[in-house]
């Protein structure tokens, strides 16, 4: 993790790290393919009526209308605060030298 946190590296977790691959991996969140869409269990109300945009790397709770990025659903399944949730999303971004 950088020394600091800067807006072009939080950009880079919130769209580099693919949102449906971190739910159904890192995260192993209960997912499942519905009629062509992903869908995984929300970690704040546990209902199934979610999606993921692959255009926009967000993903929806259309139960409780929660939008979630990579790091807001890291924070909300691993129960962690923000700069921990960065910590453990850092493996997952790219590497890249301008970071730092």
């Amino acid at each position: 993790m950088p020394k600091y946190l800067n807006r072009p590296h939080l950009k880079r977790l919130r769209n580099e790290i693919d949102i449906a691959q971190l739910i159904a991996g890192p995260l192993q969140i209960p997912h499942k393919t519905d009629q062509g869409r992903f869908r995984f269990l929300c970690p704040l109300c546990q209902a199934f009526n979610t999606a993921t945009n692959p255009r926009t790397n967000l993903a929806r709770c259309f139960y409780c209308k929660k939008n979630f990025n990579p790091i807001d659903i890291t924070m909300a399944e691993k129960k962690l605060p923000f700069l921990e949730a960065i910590k453990y999303l850092e493996p997952w971004l790219a590497s890249d030298k301008s970071d730092s």
